[in-house]
């Protein structure tokens, strides 16, 4: 993986025509699910842009995504909906009873999944351990306790 640019976006979030795969580790479907099911590394903290590469992966494999959820505060900018291909994902912001460094991803029908955020400024070394650990499915860590394994500056 390669180290991430470190830039936020204040402009209008708009998506570009094409935009690289998401940056994403998931748990295999066959083992039960953790505190977490895997880690997504945005390539930014504007998720107005980001989420249209996510959510093109899980809608071809898991179901097509409907809504999103993520605490208060973890994001910039917090929409209530958010476009993205083909279809608008609606957002939900909780001040408690999510982990702050996770998303939580609802399928109509299919499921929901909780992913680690790895932040956009991350190093690659630190990104790659954390996404690691996240789509381990011998650890049953939160996004919090992955986290803090990386320490201070992780």
């Amino acid at each position: 993986m390669n180290a991430p640019t470190a830039h936020r976006s204040s402009a209008a979030s708009e998506r570009p025509a094409t935009y690289p795969p998401a940056r994403l580790a998931l748990r295999p479907p066959t083992f039960p699910p953790g505190p977490v099911c895997g880690a997504w590394w945005p390539r930014t903290d504007d998720l107005a842009v980001e989420l249209a590469a996510l959510t093109d992966v899980f809608d071809a494999s898991r179901g097509r995504v409907t809504r999103i959820a993520s605490h208060h505060g973890s994001w910039p900018k917090e929409p209530r909906t958010l476009p993205v291909t083909g279809h608008t994902v609606t957002a939900t912001w909780y001040t408690s009873g999510l982990d702050p460094h996770t998303i939580r991803l609802f399928s109509y029908g299919a499921g929901r999944w909780d992913l680690l955020v790895v932040p956009p400024q991350s190093g690659a070394g630190a990104a790659a351990r954390l996404m690691t650990a996240a789509a381990d499915p011998a650890l049953r860590l939160t996004g919090t306790a992955l986290m803090a394994t990386e320490g201070p500056s992780g």
